[in-house]
């Protein structure tokens, strides 16, 4: 039986970044980008593109990058975003189980 993890994004960020980043540097000729490999330090993002990278993830994933989040240890490699957004997302989830639902409405 095959696990179905369309309703977890986390699944699938590296991958959805990954294909970001060689799209972005498609003009660099690179056509793979390894887990560990540093993005910003060997210019395959630059400046342009980290404000693009974070306007990606903003779009594909349910978070908000806040300005203090914008350190290039979180941006430095495909593992550093996964954790990254993978930690955003928690965050996320955590806030929402924890916003009190209104009692169902009973009948008089």
């Amino acid at each position: 039986m095959t696990a179905n993890n369309s309703d977890n994004p986390v699944v699938d960020v590296k991958e959805k970044v990954r294909a970001f980043v060689l799209e972005y540097a498609a003009g660099k000729g690179l056509t793979e980008v390894k887990d560990d490999e540093p993005l910003l330090t060997t210019n395959i993002i630059d400046s342009l593109g980290s404000f693009r990278m974070i306007a990606f993830l903003e779009e594909t994933f349910p978070l908000t990058i806040e300005d203090t989040d914008m350190v290039p240890e979180n941006f430095q490699t495909l593992n550093d975003i996964e954790s990254f957004v993978a930690g955003k997302l928690g965050k996320a989830s955590d806030v929402a189980e924890q916003t009190p639902q209104p009692a169902p409405a009973t009948a008089s």
